[in-house]
């Protein structure tokens, strides 16, 4: 990384969350992020993904009165039955007026700026395991909200929490940076859906979550991209698995003019499995980027990635995955694959899965495929009297399903599959024909 002006974000320690110890720690962040600044192509893991917005455009923190939002312009997730809880951000700050968290004992669900600062000072940074990573320094020093929820052992939430990120544009290019924690007890489970929604004006989005599941928990999240094609959203999240622990992840990108969405899982206990999936539908000029980094540090360990998508017009998608096996994981499995369909002659796919073995007793294998649409399948549905965009339609669909079939929350695929449809629909259409 090559040292970088700082960026325009005034907010000192004093104004943000915590206090005391929380504080010294920003400062040490915000000294590292002077130091790593921005990340760029140099650096092996940018190399297909540019921060433009970042060096063109001047960003300030947003407030609490940088938007409101009216209720039928905040939807739920489509399709989801999400009676757990809510919490819903605006511009990256608490919206009680579309909040409800009341749930059942062992369940602690609360914003990061209401979570005692001594705590919070000791609990962040634990699933973390990198320290040359400017955007996470920078996240830890101007975190200004986010979420913790705490799950006592044999916790079980029955239905999902969701969390609504709604930005609402502004004159102003505005920033903010959530931080959130999540920490399972022995044999807890929880599933939390986020919807990252808004239009309007610039906004710069770094995300951070750290995920602790101990021995047994487990952990769904599934994310839903709609955000605008003015913002761009980085998000980091670390996952520390214990022994026979479950992770499962699923992302849906088909907003935001550019998401770097990385994600690392530290595979600890034996049992301990991780699975990893992601669906986009990119037109215009978005970029999406999708980083996955799954360590297996013991033995008897699985994880599977399915990554698969369309991309039309000028738009770019980019998958970097890598299997680590540590020399002590014996028997671990992993396994990886990309798959993405071009639907322009501009389009772009750049994919780059990785295996990094040093154990002799494991299962791992990975691939990459791009291509068009099957000009023969399309041809015989064309034959059965099926007209060409809708011909397309389902052969987009059946190309998704592979990876849309695996998420295990019914109400969640329910979602995903209104998502979908949308986009394969009216204006916000996906399919377009091949450019000439």
């Amino acid at each position: 990384m090559v040292q970088n002006r700082p960026l325009p974000f005034a907010t000192t320690p004093a104004s943000l969350p915590g206090g005391g110890a929380m504080n010294d720690r920003r400062r040490d962040a915000l000294e590292a992020w002077h130091a790593l600044g921005l990340p760029d192509h140099r650096v092996e893991a940018w190399k297909y993904t540019r921060l433009k917005s970042l060096e063109d455009i001047v960003f300030r923190p947003s407030t609490p009165n940088d938007g409101a939002v009216a209720e039928g312009c905040l939807p739920a997730v489509p399709g989801t039955d999400c009676t757990a809880a809510r919490l819903t951000f605006v511009n990256g700050h608490p919206c009680a007026d579309f909040s409800t968290t009341h749930l059942s004992d062992g369940i602690h669900l609360t914003a990061i700026s209401d979570t005692d600062p001594d705590w919070l000072a000791e609990a962040l940074g634990t699933a973390i395991d990198t320290d040359d990573d400017g955007l996470v320094s920078l996240n830890t020093a101007a975190f200004d909200n986010g979420y913790v929820l705490r799950l006592d052992p044999g916790t079980r939430l029955a239905k999902p929490i969701e969390m609504t990120s709604h930005a609402t544009g502004g004159l102003e290019p505005l920033a903010w940076f959530p931080r959130n924690l999540i920490i399972l007890g022995e044999h807890a489970e929880a599933t939390i859906v986020t919807h990252e929604t808004g239009r309007g004006g610039h906004a710069f989005i770094n995300n951070l979550s750290e995920d602790r599941l101990a021995d047994g928990a487990r952990l769904r999240l599934y994310t839903i991209n709609d955000a605008g094609p003015n913002t761009t959203i980085v998000s980091n999240t670390f996952v520390r698995a214990g022994r026979n622990a479950s992770f499962e992840h699923f992302r849906l990108d088909q907003g935001a003019g550019l998401a770097r969405n990385e994600m690392t899982v530290l595979l600890e206990g034996e049992g301990a499995e991780a699975r990893i999936d992601g669906a986009y539908l990119l037109r215009g000029s978005a970029h999406a980027d999708n980083i996955t980094r799954v360590e297996h540090r013991v033995p008897n360990t699985t994880c599977d990635q399915v990554f698969k998508g369309t991309v039309d017009d000028s738009a770019r998608a980019v998958f970097q995955g890598k299997i680590v096996v540590c020399r002590d994981a014996q028997q671990s499995d992993g396994q990886m694959i990309s798959k993405t369909l071009l639907l322009s002659d501009r389009a772009e796919i750049d994919a780059k899965p990785e295996l990094e073995i040093y154990a002799d007793n494991v299962k791992c294998a990975h691939g990459a495929t791009s291509g068009k649409i099957d000009e023969t399948a399309l041809f015989y549905l064309r034959s059965r009297g099926i007209p060409e965009a809708e011909a397309r339609k389902l052969l987009v669909r059946s190309f998704l399903a592979e990876v849309t079939g695996r998420i295990a929350d019914k109400s969640v695929d329910r979602a995903v599959a209104a998502r979908i449809e949308r986009s394969l629909s009216g204006s916000g259409d996906t399919t377009g024909k091949q450019a000439a």
